[in-house]
């Protein structure tokens, strides 16, 4: 009687569970949209000011802060609780800067080729842009959660070089709807990053399209590299379509600058590592990426996002990770 008593309850308890789950999410999705309202009507400088004090005291009440903090200390062990506290006070404002310039990109990223100083984005690297745009070939940008990340297919799309960006959803569906369909309004086409996304970035790359990829984030089946000196394991997806495609990388970031302007700064293709057998060498490039995106990281450490758990490890892959990656 018991077990059946069991067997009848579970299912009744995980629909249960999902049920508050969704209406957690929901809650959550209004609440977040009655704040993005109430912003939406004070001019973007003020709006923008307003959310990094805000997140400078409500992001230190939150779980989040406590792993940013520890990434932090093992980043900079030189560094002393104050600094590292500073620059944990940094990412917060700029994450929440991040955040409200979703409501005005219309507004906050409008430029046209040549404007310069009178824009709010300046970039560097224009004429990369400009001779993209007349090659009939595949090309990969990458870039890291520094500054406005959104910002490369923004700027790529008024130079008539159309990016399709790999999009990571937030767990909460009503938000990532509201974020994709904004994203997708400025940004052009977006392919979101679950099951089958690399095949979706091959289709474009076989077109002689561009792509564009963030490679800063932790990813369990990941290559075994390191980063602050650090362990982590880096997801091959650029390498390999590299590998795939023959076509060039392209590093580009985005710096963001006082008075809510940014300069986004692309650089000419990297050399890639070359196996003996001529091909992309898979793990030398996910280690060169690293390495690129931790010089960015280290010039403005308060404009990348601390909170992500990158050095996290499998149990598998801890006894491995000092070890050198075979080739590719």
């Amino acid at each position: 009687m018991a077990g059946r008593a069991a067997t009848f309850l579970r299912p009744l308890a995980a629909r249960t569970l999902r049920i508050l789950k969704r209406a957690e999410h929901w809650l959550v999705g209004q609440l977040a949209f009655a704040v993005l309202w109430l912003l939406r009507l004070l001019p973007p400088d003020r709006a923008l000011a307003f959310a990094d004090r805000a997140a400078r005291r409500i992001g230190p009440l939150t779980g989040r802060h406590r792993v940013a903090l520890d990434n932090l200390r093992r980043a900079y062990p030189e560094k002393s609780e104050e600094e590292i506290r500073a620059i944990a006070s940094d990412m917060w404002g700029n994450m929440a800067r991040l955040a409200g310039e979703y409501l005005y990109l219309d507004r906050m990223f409008e430029l046209k080729p040549g404007d310069g100083v009178d824009a709010r984005i300046e970039i560097s690297g224009e004429e990369i842009f400009l001779r993209l745009r007349e090659e009939k070939k595949p090309h990969i940008f990458f870039t890291a959660h520094t500054g406005n990340f959104e910002l490369l297919p923004v700027a790529a799309s008024l130079y008539d070089l159309p990016v399709t960006a790999l999009f990571r959803a937030p767990n909460n569906p009503y938000i990532a709807k509201y974020i994709f369909s904004t994203r997708a309004e400025a940004m052009g086409e977006l392919i979101a990053s679950r099951a089958g996304a690399a095949f979706g970035l091959a289709r474009v790359l076989e077109r002689d399209g561009n792509i564009g990829v963030l490679v800063d984030q932790k990813f369990r089946h990941g290559v075994p590299t390191t980063f602050f000196g650090l362990p982590c394991n880096t997801s091959p997806l650029v390498a390999k379509l590299a590998r795939q495609y023959e076509c060039d990388v392209y590093p580009a970031r985005s710096i963001r600058l006082p008075g809510n302007r940014f300069r986004l700064e692309v650089y000419d293709r990297l050399v890639l590592p070359r196996t003996e057998k001529g091909t992309v060498d898979v793990n030398a490039t996910c280690q060169l990426l690293n390495d690129v995106v931790e010089g960015w990281v280290r010039e403005h450490p308060g404009q990348w996002m601390w909170f992500h758990k990158r050095w996290e490890l499998d149990g598998k892959k801890k006894a491995k990770a000092a070890k050198p990656a075979p080739q590719s």
